[in-house]
């Protein structure tokens, strides 16, 4: 094969990966969740308050609900890389996101009312247009939201505007904000979980086990659910636990 042959038939096969993609992007999908799993990456995963048999998946490649038999069907009517999601703590019918445009570039902080399949830009935040890759809403107060981008920024408005509140810790892969008070979070790090009473000014060891914690989730009563490796699955409530 001549080096003409090669880079034209180099030219046709990306230009039919590129034409499946933008098939498979483009169009409503229902298809199991494993092969969903195969095709996309998901980045945010969380319970539909409104139907707790249903999960709502924010994925590279746009928003999806899985219902009881496995199935997963896209709801958005884009295909947007959804990367930080959470719903709002109290009204079910709405939901909060970040991420980036299929065509590029970042999303700042949206809304949806209509069950994820339309979505409309709050703000941009500090610095912004932002893209929160790890946010969390305070369940003390659903006006008070915090994200990751360029530092925690925190929104005391429903994510109308921004200010930068303090430092990322090294290592952030999960962001939680507590029940208990507006100023109380949690972060799952790689090097172990973390604690601020103070809006993420200043950060603190939450656990006596010093090993990287990969998720972090709180209750609406003020427990914290955290996945620590090496040791599990642990649920505790701050009142009782180190990690008050």
């Amino acid at each position: 094969m001549t080096l003409f042959d090669f880079r034209g038939l180099a030219a046709r096969a990306l230009a039919a990966a590129t034409l499946i993609m933008i098939a498979y992007a483009a169009g409503a999908q229902t298809l199991a969740l494993a092969d969903l799993r195969a095709k996309t990456h998901i980045h945010g995963i969380a319970v539909d308050p409104k139907d707790g048999s249903r999960l709502y998946l924010a994925t590279h490649h746009g928003f999806f609900v899985v219902s009881p038999d496995g199935q997963a069907t896209r709801v958005s009517r884009d295909s947007n890389d959804y990367m930080g999601f959470t719903p709002h703590p109290t009204d079910p019918s709405v939901l909060f996101a970040s991420g980036h445009p299929a065509g590029g570039g970042n999303l700042g902080y949206i809304v949806s009312d209509d069950g994820s399949q339309s979505w409309r830009q709050l703000s941009t935040g500090v610095r912004g247009p932002l893209d929160f890759h790890q946010m969390d809403i305070s369940k003390a107060d659903a006006n008070v939201v915090y994200g990751a981008f360029g530092g925690l920024q925190v929104s005391r408005d429903g994510g109308k505007s921004w200010k930068l509140s303090g430092p990322l810790p090294d290592g952030l892969i999960d962001l939680a904000a507590s029940a208990v008070a507006t100023d109380r979070l949690y972060a799952a790090t790689k090097g172990g979980l973390l604690h601020s009473k103070d809006a993420g000014t200043t950060w603190r060891p939450a656990h006596f086990r010093i090993s990287a914690a990969t998720m972090v989730q709180t209750g609406y009563e003020g427990e914290v659910y955290a996945f620590i490796v090496g040791h599990g699955l642990l649920r505790t409530f701050p009142v009782l636990s180190t990690i008050g």
